[in-house]
């Protein structure tokens, strides 16, 4: 009776070993090929400073994960929520509820005539004015547009933006990241001919978009290879690419236009301490694949500390800011220079970090 029972109960778990093995190695929704976690070159600076918890906390409590913030032509701060606000800090003036999405995948925004630019990684790119909101753009050659990530609008109307990934969407980034394979684009949107065109295709994660001072190129961040793009928009390079910047010491996230001409950019510590294997292996990937609470320990190190850096337009990085232990503030998504302070966006604050630069 007593081995009876021993074989069924091992013919069970034999049983459920082999299917959660099928699920795992068969039935996975990633393709995966092995990552490099590049080494951070000894030519950047490598500080554990922690000058970003000198931080000014505006809005503390208001603001559920403010990913991305910008500022418009008379001063007044924005930012975009978790939980589908578009609230705003007119000067010398307390936050507004000034619009409500419903959403909670909204990303990168950006000033316009009137309003703002958004991306929703479900909508597509809004328009929100006083107005209220509307689609501006929801599909791409016939096919829906998902996963926008970040946006800018240049000086004659055109609007360049990032679709981080074009096979899994916000909810399931850590597949892509998983994955390793090159899902996102570089697109460029003209509201007056409403065409849109695909400047660049097979892009690592595409992140974070600005244009330069003169609005001569692009830098766009492709965050799980450490680095940027440049992107020709005129001169002899027109329609080029070339790597901006590499093996950043972080995963770069969203990058702002810095009044000099030099580029703000918020870096993500992709993997924690001691998992970087994961990456070099495919078997350990589709295991971590199966569960996104295994994931979130892979990258709990971006939930645990802040980066920033500046970098020049020679690709060198002239500062960088950190809590290298998130004391006050944690994964930071974004920083914009405005009026010699520091404006920092995070999807793990219920605040806005303001860092005064003349300090520091």
């Amino acid at each position: 009776m007593a081995s009876n029972l021993i074989v069924a109960v091992s013919s069970l778990v034999l049983a459920v070993l082999v299917a959660l093995t099928v699920q795992i190695f068969y039935f996975s929704p990633i393709d995966p090929l092995l990552l490099e976690i590049p080494p951070t070159s000894s030519a950047y600076p490598s500080t554990k400073n922690n000058i970003l918890q000198n931080v000014i906390k505006l809005g503390e409590g208001l603001l559920k994960d403010p990913e991305d913030v910008c500022v418009d032509k008379e001063g007044t701060l924005y930012t975009a929520t978790r939980d589908g606000w578009i609230k705003r800090l007119r000067r010398n003036g307390n936050w507004e509820n000034w619009k409500h999405i419903d959403s909670d995948t909204l990303l990168g925004i950006t000033p316009t005539k009137g309003g703002l630019i958004v991306c929703d990684a479900e909508k597509g790119l809004l328009k929100v004015t006083e107005d209220g909101v509307s689609v501006l753009l929801s599909q791409v050659n016939g096919s829906p547009l998902s996963f926008a990530d970040d946006v800018i609008e240049a000086s004659d109307g055109s609007l360049y933006f990032s679709v981080a990934s074009t096979k899994f969407d916000l909810h399931n980034w850590y597949l892509d990241f998983l994955e390793a394979r090159p899902h996102g684009q570089l697109l460029k949107y003209n509201p007056s001919s409403n065409e849109t065109t695909i400047l660049l295709d097979n892009l690592y994660l595409a992140n974070g978009v600005a244009l330069s001072k003169d609005e001569d190129y692009l830098v766009i961040c492709e965050t799980f290879k450490y680095r940027c793009l440049r992107y020709w928009l005129q001169g002899v390079n027109k329609g080029k690419t070339e790597v901006f910047i590499e093996n950043l010491p972080g995963g770069p996230d969203n990058i702002n236009l810095a009044p000099d001409g030099s580029f703000w950019i918020a870096l993500l510590q992709l993997t924690s301490e001691g998992l970087e294997f994961v990456h070099t292996s495919k078997v350990a990937k589709l295991i971590v694949a199966s569960s996104p609470r295994l994931f979130n320990k892979v990258i709990n190190g971006a939930k645990t500390k802040a980066t920033v850096v500046n970098v020049a337009t020679d690709s060198k990085i002239i500062r960088r800011f950190g809590d290298s232990d998130g004391k006050v503030v944690k994964f930071v998504t974004s920083a914009l220079e405005f009026e010699d302070h520091l404006y920092l966006g995070s999807l793990s604050s219920n605040f806005i970090g303001k860092l005064p630069l003349h300090s520091v």
